[in-house]
């Protein structure tokens, strides 16, 4: 038997859930970060300002299992703004599943509503799993990162 996969905006009411799956992400990703971080986040995320982070949730017979982050900015390449994906997340027990894809898509279909046209994230090189999928819903380009810190 299938389950629909539900996409839908966060909601003030998903605070826990949501705070669940980011800190299986950051876990995930071997970091964490402060109580000061979570709230202003979570704030940011409701704010519904341009220029703010937006995050859809999926949920499956009314469980909340994936989360993704997104932003939209300008590229100095086009004249539209761009949509970077910055955190994509699936409870371990539904992985496989097509969480991830329909989280990507959505994302991506909501750019396009949106008038902006294309859609782009960064992952770890040994993150394995996520680019099984990442391949077959994108194109790898060739860039390279580089970050500066104090």
């Amino acid at each position: 038997m299938t389950h629909a996969i539900t996409i839908r905006p966060l909601t003030q009411a998903d605070h826990a859930n949501w705070r669940r799956l980011w800190t299986a992400y950051l876990d995930f990703y071997q970091t964490t970060v402060s109580e000061e971080v979570y709230e202003t986040s979570f704030s940011r995320l409701l704010s519904g300002q341009e220029g703010e982070y937006k995050c859809l949730l999926a949920e499956v017979d009314g469980v909340v299992i994936g989360l993704v982050h997104f932003l939209y900015h300008r590229s100095m390449w086009s004249v539209e703004n761009t949509c970077y994906l910055m955190d994509l997340f699936c409870d371990p027990s539904a992985r496989g599943k097509g969480i991830g894809r329909a989280l990507i898509e959505a994302v991506h279909n909501t750019a396009k509503q949106d008038g902006v046209p294309s859609t782009y994230w960064l992952t770890e090189e040994n993150n394995y799993k996520g680019r099984m999928l990442y391949d077959q819903v994108a194109t790898k380009i060739p860039f390279v990162i580089y970050e500066k810190e104090d």
